[in-house]
């Protein structure tokens, strides 16, 4: 499975960014997608998924100002960012896996390149 990410930039806090993410190389239906981040300094952490049967995970720090989505006939996964924060400022990935995707990034098999999204104050 490749992974292609793209939709990052930079955005003033308070605003919103959407981040997309392409699965290509197998049908991604049945695997769990989602997203992590990695600020400078900081290790990789868990920001949201989407599991294959419909249910959906947030990191408490980006619950009720991210949503995650999916598109299985696109074999795509979204990433709608309202109110960013400062603290959102990161290198965005998209995961993949054909097993349940936790709050570790040793539980993603699949990653896609990264993207920047960049909050200023």
């Amino acid at each position: 499975v490749q992974l292609q990410a793209s939709g990052g930039g930079l955005v003033e806090a308070g605003g919103s960014l959407g981040l997309s993410c392409a699965a290509s190389g197998r049908a991604s239906s049945n695997y769990d997608m989602g997203w992590f981040r990695q600020a400078p300094g900081k290790e990789r952490e868990f920001v949201s998924v989407s599991r294959w049967w419909g249910g959906t995970d947030y990191a408490d720090i980006v619950k009720g100002r991210f949503t995650i989505a999916r598109d299985n006939a696109k074999n795509a996964v979204y990433l709608q960012m309202d109110s960013l924060l400062l603290e959102d400022t990161a290198v965005y990935y998209c995961a993949a896996s054909p097993f349940r995707i936790g709050t570790s990034a040793t539980t993603v098999h699949y990653w896609g390149q990264g993207t920047l999204v960049t909050v200023s104050s």
